[in-house]
């Protein structure tokens, strides 16, 4: 047996409308109100990162479980509508030889990361 790749990323939610309206306006993720989902096709450049943390590592809140990372095409822009929409960043952005990475919540609290090769 082979992974292809991820297959979804599940969770519960408090306000699945209100979830649903700010990943739309904030990540351009509009989620089907049928099923509350949408399928985030693969682009070229695009990566899946699977990766695991030491429970008492620091890098998101110990009481989060799962962080998101998105990868956006450019950090310059999407800071620029974060600002624009008013998200506040959790961190500065940082930049690596990974990439740039910046930090946000949702509005139930979960941090999402941001990344741009």
């Amino acid at each position: 047996m082979n992974v292809m790749g991820v297959g979804g990323v599940f969770w519960r939610s408090r306000n699945i409308n209100e979830l649903k309206k700010w990943y739309s306006e904030v990540l351009g993720i509009a989620l089907n109100n049928e099923w509350n989902g949408t399928t985030l096709p693969s682009q070229e450049g695009n990566e899946t990162i699977f990766s695991l943390f030491k429970e008492d590592n620091d890098y998101f809140p110990k009481e989060q479980q799962v962080m998101l990372n998105f990868q956006v095409e450019d950090m310059n822009e999407c800071l620029k509508h974060l600002k624009k929409l008013g998200v506040p960043l959790l961190k500065e952005t940082e930049k690596s030889e990974f990439g740039t990475f910046t930090w946000i919540a949702d509005p139930e609290g979960r941090w999402i990361e941001l990344w741009a090769k």
